[in-house]
């Protein structure tokens, strides 16, 4: 029996899909692993005024916040990313997406006095984390905090997790197709639940088949959010070093045993590239980088 469920969450489409013999079961379950996206969606969305995040971004500049011990640890964890990244991945980004008018926009191309102005408030150092007494405090009004490299990822992990306690042993979830997990196999392939990653430069061009079975994969590319201006191409992906757009690398994808991982991987390695990717990765990752040559280039990273 097959079930499939979706729902908006994040800005994006949360989609569930369960095979099993118990429709109750399977039901329950996606109803509440939905629940869990929405729960976190009022925890980090910068969109929803009153959510615990945007409490943050509005008085953290002034005085330090209490917060959940949920969303400390995640702080806590995201500035480990940035330290691990060398500052590719900083959860402070949110000036500069703002400068580049990727919030609540399709993008625009700013002056080089608005890039400096809102570098000047990026940096994962401004973030004072208090673990005695649960706080968190910006070193400097202006900064802002922004969960789109992150948000995704984690609620895709804790919606499995929410199906793994309701005994669901096969099942996908996705966040709008770009961070996924598959959990166990589908029926009809044991090999695992098939994900089809496109070529960043053409959509009907297939750079790789893969097959999850108890992991996650990954894609950040540059023809998810983009503008053009003076014939070049600018993406969402920012180097939060520069304040400008990545470049060379058109797409990423890693595979992960979390989507947490793959999801925030993601952009460090397209930032980086290939060698810092190959010297750096995990051996329990994969990743296929396509760059930006002839068409794109993609390969798997050794």
């Amino acid at each position: 029996m097959r079930l499939e469920r979706s729902a908006n969450a994040m800005g994006t489409t949360f989609l569930v899909e369960i095979y099993g013999s118990d429709e109750n079961r399977m039901r329950n379950a996606a109803e509440q692993a939905f629940a869990e996206v929405r729960r976190l969606d009022r925890m980090l969305s910068h969109y929803i005024a009153d959510s615990e995040l945007s409490r943050v971004n509005e008085c953290a500049g002034k005085n330090p916040v209490k917060v959940s011990r949920e969303l400390f640890d995640l702080l806590k964890t995201c500035e480990s990313y940035s330290l691990e990244s060398e500052g590719t991945f900083d959860i402070t980004v949110g000036p500069l997406v703002k400068a580049w008018g990727f919030y609540k926009g399709s993008g625009r191309l700013p002056t080089r006095r608005e890039i400096r102005a809102a570098l000047s408030n990026v940096g994962y150092q401004n973030l004072k984390l208090d673990s005695t007494n649960l706080t968190v405090r910006f070193k400097k009004p202006g900064v802002n905090l922004d969960p789109g490299g992150v948000g995704k990822g984690y609620a895709v992990d804790r919606m499995v997790d929410v199906l793994l306690r309701n005994g669901i042993d096969c099942a996908l979830v996705s966040a709008g197709g770009s961070s996924i997990f598959g959990i166990g196999a589908p029926p009809n392939d044991q090999r695992g639940w098939y994900i089809r990653v496109r070529d960043p430069k053409e959509e009907n061009r297939t750079a790789a088949d893969v097959y999850l079975k108890n992991n996650s994969i990954s894609t950040s590319g540059n023809y998810e959010k983009f503008f053009w201006a003076n014939g070049k191409l600018y993406s969402h992906i920012m180097d939060p070093r520069t304040g400008y757009p990545s470049e060379h690398v058109v797409s990423v994808s890693v595979i992960a045993p979390r989507t947490l991982d793959s999801e925030i991987w993601a952009k460090p390695y397209y930032i980086l590239g290939r060698s810092w990717t190959e010297r750096h990765k995990p051996k329990d990752f994969r990743v296929l980088m396509c760059e930006d040559k002839l068409g794109a280039e993609c390969a798997w990273v050794p």
